[in-house]
Parts: structure tokens; sequence; C-alpha cells
């Protein structure tokens, strides 16, 4: 019997899992870019062969699965906006289904942050905290009391549809200016490139972007740190 814990980021960009101690400290890890409109079992097949390349032990103490929403909770039959390819897909009995007799748990991705950041992050000691993931899109998770807060259909905290700008932007949800719309990393670099943004100080950190192409968010943001006024806009 393994004490180490599957960790699975499920994300619009990237899937990545790795391998956690009890402790929180990740042992090993992989990555693979999430392939673009691709069906449900293309995407299956992605993260299995992630899997595989991890090279995961038997007797794991658990599988925990941070995904974009919606989805139903804690069920874990997610629909992520940002990949058309999964509508109301099975990933939590999938996931059960390869690692028999090892429990599997799912929540949304942001949700997932802020209970990471609660336990060994930036919100040790804090009794309320907002975690955000700023990504291929936008989400929240909140602790109040001490306690993660769920909300009825665990949704609680998700600010990435709230409408900051009912004139703004269409949003993958069918809405118009939502915070997502206007904040995700691709929206961000979109908007950098139209305002005469031109990818350059982060060159120097090209290998951080290889897989990512270059007008990425991340690329934005270090260009931002480099003191590009765009991108600092």
């Amino acid at each position: 019997m393994s004490d180490l814990t599957l960790a699975v980021d499920i994300g619009g960009t990237k899937f990545a899992a790795g391998l956690v101690e009890p402790d929180g400290q990740v042992v090993a890890a992989e990555r693979v870019a999430t392939p673009q409109g691709a069906d449900a079992e293309t995407l299956w097949h992605t993260l299995t062969a992630l899997l595989d390349r991890l090279d995961v032990p038997a007797g794991l103490a658990g599988v925990g699965v941070g995904c974009g929403g919606p989805m139903t909770w804690p069920e874990g039959e997610v629909s992520p906006l940002n990949m058309g390819g999964w509508r109301g897909f099975p990933l939590r009995g999938r996931l059960a289904g390869r690692f028999p007799g090892v429990p599997v748990r799912i929540h949304n991705d942001a949700i997932c942050l802020a209970v990471a950041e609660h336990w060994r992050g930036a919100g040790r000691g804090s009794a309320a905290m907002l975690g955000m993931v700023v990504s291929t899109g936008v989400g929240g998770g909140l602790i109040l009391g001490g306690r993660l807060i769920d909300g009825g259909t665990g949704n609680a905290g998700h600010i990435g549809h709230v409408v900051v700008d009912p004139e703004g932007p269409p949003c993958g949800c069918g809405g118009h200016g939502c915070l997502e719309a206007i904040a995700r990393g691709p929206g961000l670099a979109a908007w950098a490139l139209a305002q005469g943004w031109s990818p350059n100080a982060a060159v120097t950190r090209g290998e951080l972007y290889q897989e990512e192409g270059t007008a990425t968010a991340r690329r934005l943001a270090a260009d931002a740190a480099a003191g590009d006024p765009i991108a600092l806009a």
C-alpha cells in the first residue's frame, strides 16, 4: 500500500498529473497539451497516456482531480466550458474504473487551489480567504471559518461568471461581460495584441513558453515584469 496520492489537473490548455506525499511534496509530475477541438474519447486517451507516463504505483492512497466547471458534484460528471468534447463526461467514474478500490475525488479546479493554498500556501492560518484561478478560465473557491464552503452545487466562490461589464465580450457560458470573458489568460493576451503588444521581453525565458507558443498570458506577465507598458496596462 502506497501513501502517495495521484493529483490530476484538467485544464483547457494542459493536463497535468503528479504523485504527492502526505505532506504535499510532489515527487513526480508530467504534463501534456490539451488537444484542441478533440472529442470525448480523444481527451480521455490523452489523460490515460499521461498517467501511463507517470508510472503510477499500485495501492494509491487516493486520486484527487481539479477540473474546470461546470460539473455535477460530487458525482464528478464534467462539462468544462473550454473543452467542448466533454459534456456530462463521467470523469470520476472513469478514473474509479481505472483505479479500482482507490478513493477518487473531483472538484472545481479553483476550489482545489483554495484548499491547497489554505493548507500549504499563502492562506495558511487564515480563517477566511478567496482563492482564485486565472488561467484558460477564471474561477474561485471560498474558505470561511477555516472550512471549505462548497455551496449547494459545489460552486460557492466561483466568481468567473459574475458580470463585470454588461457590454463586454461574449463568454463561453452564453453571457456577456463575465469576469472570465475579460480576464482569462487568452483574453488578456488577445487584448494586449489588439493594443499593439509584441511579445519580446520574455524571450530570455523561452524555455517556459516553448510548448505554449508566444502570445500567451504567461509571456504577457513576464513582459509586464520586464516593464513593457502594454503588458503592464
